[in-house]
């Protein structure tokens, strides 16, 4: 592949019609951080001023993998494509690469020996005499290198190869930038997912299983030809699957299960009046804050909270009698407890899928910036406990569930 030799430099050379000064060239790319530019358009752009400025007449700009294992060439200029070896990527160890990438400053060399029994052409026999490698790095970590290729012995002077150093670092800056965003975006996704699981735990799953309740009731009315009972257990599934189907036009339309129009008070109410009919204990409901106002993501958190609650009382509990309380606590806050007179708290090894359902009722105390306990109940039984600020505060306070 013939290789042209782009002008020599000079302290300012023209390019894309712009004047590059050696400082310009790193107020540019400092430039081109700031606006957030792509990684990989930017990594190519810089690539050809920083060949000029060096004297170069070629040069490449490998990155390491996440493993940190390997360098993968993502631009190039000048250089044939065999340079890239075998899909592009080199061992992170392999010759002045990998002096570089294990921590040498730059390097320069004219020992291409190890360069060439990798490369199918003979870039390195004729086109190619002495390479500096210049790693990329941030607050001493190497993120990747970029090689310049020399076709005569001589080395840059003393301020060139500050800049190019100093260039690496910026490169560095852009790379570490690259994965820190990388980082946070799979973190977002991860807690969307999240999110949407607890909406399709909190609404669909809970009607199923409300309905997977009734329908032996149902059955058993039926082979007894108790009309009026069966009656009543087929309102109880027509009414959940009502909801079921309402849950999820919701969480097809908004991502999330709709609260009740009607507020809190009155979605708790409701709740409490379908567990005392599918669970055959008594409820009661005490509410010594009526005029409570909340935004509309608290009051969505305290609802899915205190019906995961109930429904583990319902499900697994064999309570006679069950108390849900809303009242004042100190320090401005908002408590809510749930509390029964059932079996108590489950084995480690017998909590099953109810685990998954306490992890999430965890995770909603969190974003109410609040503290969730589960603990045993005087006199037996079980006793969940939901403390928060009326008004949220700027950070969540991390929540914790004792035995």
């Amino acid at each position: 592949m013939d290789i042209t030799r782009p002008p020599t430099a000079t302290p300012s050379t023209r390019v894309d019609g712009q004047a590059v000064r050696q400082g310009g060239l790193l107020a540019e790319i400092a430039a081109g951080l700031a606006a957030g530019d792509d990684l990989d358009a930017l990594l190519q752009r810089f690539l050809d001023p920083i060949v000029r400025l060096s004297g170069a007449h070629a040069g490449a700009v490998r990155v390491l993998s996440d493993d940190g294992g390997r360098l993968g060439l993502i631009s190039g200029l000048g250089v044939p494509a065999g340079l890239c070896g075998s899909h592009g990527t080199v061992d992170r160890h392999c010759g002045p690469c990998g002096a570089a990438a294990d921590g040498q400053p730059m390097v320069w060399t004219d020992n291409l020996s190890a360069c060439a029994n990798r490369s199918p052409n003979a870039f390195f026999d004729q086109g190619c005499r002495c390479m500096l490698t210049v790693p990329l790095q941030h607050r001493g970590r190497i993120l990747g290198v970029y090689n310049l290729f020399f076709d005569g012995g001589e080395k840059p002077g003393p301020d060139v190869m500050s800049i190019l150093r100093s260039a690496g670092e910026l490169l560095g800056l852009a790379l570490q930038q690259s994965r820190l965003e990388q980082v946070q975006l799979h973190a977002k996704l991860l807690q969307e997912r999240q999110a949407m699981a607890a909406e399709v735990h909190d609404s669909l799953a809970q009607a199923i299983a409300f309905v997977k309740m009734r329908m032996p009731l149902l059955e058993d009315a039926l082979r007894a030809h108790d009309e009026t009972r069966a009656l009543q257990f087929c309102d109880d599934v027509r009414s959940a699957a009502s909801q079921a189907h309402a849950s999820l036009r919701g969480l097809l339309t908004h991502l999330r299960a709709p609260m009740d129009p009607q507020g809190l008070v009155h979605a708790l109410g409701t709740t409490a009046e379908r567990f005392r009919r599918s669970s055959g204990a008594a409820l009661d409901f005490v509410n010594q804050l009526p005029g409570l106002k909340l935004d509309p993501e608290q009051e969505s958190q305290v609802f899915h909270i205190v019906q995961e609650a109930l429904n583990n009382v319902a499900r697994h509990a064999a309570a006679r009698h069950a108390r849900l309380h809303i009242g004042p606590a100190p320090r401005d806050e908002v408590e809510v407890v749930v509390e029964d007179d059932g079996a108590g708290l489950p084995s480690t090894a017998a909590q099953g899928s109810s685990h998954y359902g306490l992890e999430i009722m965890l995770e909603r105390a969190r974003r109410l910036g609040g503290r969730l306990e589960v603990g045993s109940r005087t006199g037996g039984g079980t006793r969940v406990r939901l403390a928060f600020p009326l008004h949220p505060r700027s950070g969540p306070v991390a929540a914790g569930a004792r035995p």
